[in-house]
């Protein structure tokens, strides 16, 4: 119960102080960093990009406070150090991307970081353990990390997509890992949750709209992504490890379908278009509420099926894996059906 509880106020001290400071960075910083309307941009006016500063305080602030009142078992700190080291990385990347929009910085640049940022994850014992070559598995690590720090940079496209799968994938990453001995991935997923909280009430504000902006959205996928490779999974299914596919098979669904329109269209895949899932869903009715909801509604349902896979045996989860895919694999079908100009 006892820990229960710090989990809470680790959770509720990040979404306080986000959504506290919110306010002072919109005031003082906000002036210089606006996404401003443009191309596929189509708000209606410059909006501050300040949220990715206030999530990284509000994740540091209650981690900090959560180490000095409380002792961690061996190796923890440890690890939360490198999650907080390729954070900062990869805050500092992104945080120089909005500042220099709507250039941005290249991606051969903004891909090194990103690696870099893996690498330090790797030094401190954070990285894919499924093989004995540790080769393989650093690569796979690197991989993985690029792969999610990514996709949720491309998911930032609509008022409250981005977090709100973040959210939900702290959540689930919260109770797989629960029950175990990974206790720097509970604390961890309960700070960027409560910090997701604290954020996401602004990045609907009509009044006070703020968006992640590039700094905010890799910093939730880098982490999500070091957490996502921090607990066990295997210790009832064989085919556990693949847990993490679940987990996040919004933002990887997302991230697939968009690269592979655009390279059946010729175009590259890294480029910026309005071919995204929500996208399309809005063009035939849906509005940007309602694709929320649905987009949230599907990542619960596979978080679900994550727990799921983690409890049962290896004829059941293979059957949750097959249906899972099979249901990805008829919404990228009627989405690709949707015609996008562009």
């Amino acid at each position: 119960m006892e820990t229960l509880y710090l989990y809470l106020l680790t959770a509720l001290i990040s979404c306080v102080v986000t959504a506290l400071v919110l306010p002072f960075l919109r005031l003082y910083l906000g002036r210089y960093l606006r996404d401003v309307p443009g191309g596929l941009k189509k708000h209606a006016a410059a909006v501050p990009v300040v949220g990715g500063s206030a999530v990284l305080l509000g994740l540091c602030a209650s981690l900090v406070f959560i180490r000095l009142t409380t002792a961690f078992p061996s190796g923890t700190l440890h690890s939360l150090r490198g999650i907080l080291l390729g954070g900062l990385l990869i805050f500092a990347l992104g945080l120089a991307d909005d500042f220099n929009k709507p250039q941005g910085i290249s991606i051969t640049l903004r891909l090194l970081g990103q690696a870099t940022a893996a690498l330090l994850l790797i030094r401190y014992g954070i990285h894919v353990s499924l093989f004995d070559c540790p080769l393989l598995s650093y690569t796979l690590t690197v991989l993985w990390v690029l792969g999610i720090t990514n996709a949720f940079n491309l998911l930032d496209i609509s008022d409250g997509l981005c977090v709100s799968q973040a959210a939900v994938c702290c959540l689930g990453l919260c109770v797989i890992a629960l029950p175990s001995e990974f206790i720097y991935v509970n604390f961890c997923a309960c700070a960027l949750l409560g910090a997701c909280t604290g954020f996401w009430p602004y990045n609907h504000s009509k009044r006070i709209k703020t968006f992640l902006g590039d700094s905010g959205s890799t910093l939730l996928g880098f982490v999500i992504a070091a957490l996502s490779m921090g607990t066990g999974y295997s210790q009832h299914s064989n085919l556990g490890f693949l847990a993490p596919l679940l987990i996040l098979a919004i933002p990887l669904f997302d991230t697939g379908f968009v690269c592979l329109m655009r390279v059946c269209k010729g175009k590259n895949p890294l480029c910026g278009s309005n071919d995204h899932a929500a996208l399309r869903l809005m063009k035939v009715g849906l509005s940007k509420n309602e694709t929320l909801l649905l987009f949230m509604g599907a990542a619960i349902f596979f978080n679900i099926l994550a727990f799921a896979v983690t409890k049962t045996s290896m004829i059941a989860a293979a059957t949750v894996y097959f249906v899972a895919a099979l249901i990805l694999g008829l919404a990228a079908l009627f989405l690709s059906r949707i015609r996008i100009k562009g």
